[in-house]
């Protein structure tokens, strides 16, 4: 039954591909002259009409699939080339926008440098001193380009600290808000003298009597006293006043006119005489 059933499939099929061979062959034949079709003409035209436009949308079909699939590919190759040229851009953007910002700051250590008594030297600021027990930074320059212990370092802000140690091309500055440091000060409103000390963040102002009028707000500058720092230079402004009724003096707060958390670079005004020591 089953060999029936399987010689039944093939004659079925033999005789369909016969029968479209032999319209395919009639077509043909009729093409060659100029004559109408007549009815099996027809037919056979039908047939091979419907089975090309079968083959044609097939072929569309998956042609079009074809496309989009190149399509999809050149625009994710155009995406990644446009996300790297915006990433370099962005880099360009970036270094553009330092180099503008340090020539900035330079500019402003440039003209604060024609204040300050000369010989003076700019430095850049390298490292931090990572203990808590002492507040210093670390700058490019050293003793090969005339830094001494005990030369004052300030930057646009105000005071920034003194230099305790050098190298050949590097020296460590303890700054002004370490509780080691000390300098001669003056409230700039009425002129009354005290001594600065760091807190580790901030300053007090030492040995200003309580008859001495000190308000918060007031500024606070270098007395010039002492030869080391030049007078007139920030160091900050009052933050907070306390009178007790013990002791001849006032508690005065002062906050740092400099930041300390944002320096980059300062200046050293090359003196030899220290009051950190």
């Amino acid at each position: 039954m089953r060999k029936r059933s399987n010689r039944a499939k093939q004659l079925k099929v033999f005789f369909l591909f016969g029968l479209l061979l032999t319209l395919i062959l009639i077509l043909i034949v009729s093409t060659v002259g100029r004559q109408e079709f007549n009815a099996p003409h027809k037919l056979a035209f039908e047939v091979i009409g419907t089975a090309q436009k079968n083959i044609t949308t097939i072929s569309n079909y998956f042609t079009g699939i074809w496309a989009n699939y190149t399509s999809l590919i050149n625009v994710r190759e155009e995406n990644k080339r446009l996300r790297d040229e915006l990433q370099k851009f962005k880099a360009t953007n970036n270094e553009y926008r330092e180099a503008v910002a340090t020539n900035v700051r330079l500019a402003k250590l440039l003209q604060m440098k024609e204040s300050l008594p000369s010989p003076t030297l700019t430095a850049q600021i390298i490292g931090k001193d990572p203990s808590e027990w002492f507040k210093t930074i670390i700058i490019d320059r050293g003793s090969s380009d005339g830094v001494q212990k005990g030369m004052p370092a300030v930057t646009v802000e105000g005071v920034v600290g003194q230099v305790v140690n050098t190298s050949p091309h590097y020296a460590k500055i303890l700054l002004a808000t370490d509780p080691n440091s000390a300098i001669e000060a003056l409230i700039q409103k009425t002129r009354v003298q005290g001594i600065i000390k760091g807190t580790g963040t901030a300053y007090d102002v030492n040995y200003v009597l309580k008859n001495c009028d000190v308000q918060e707000g007031d500024h606070i500058v270098t007395s010039g006293l002492g030869g080391i720092f030049p007078k007139g230079l920030p160091i900050g402004v009052v933050s907070n006043v306390t009178k007790t009724r013990r002791g001849m003096f006032q508690k005065i707060a002062v906050a740092p006119s400099t930041d300390f958390s944002q320096l980059e670079y300062l200046i050293i005004i090359m003196k030899k005489d220290s009051l950190a020591k």
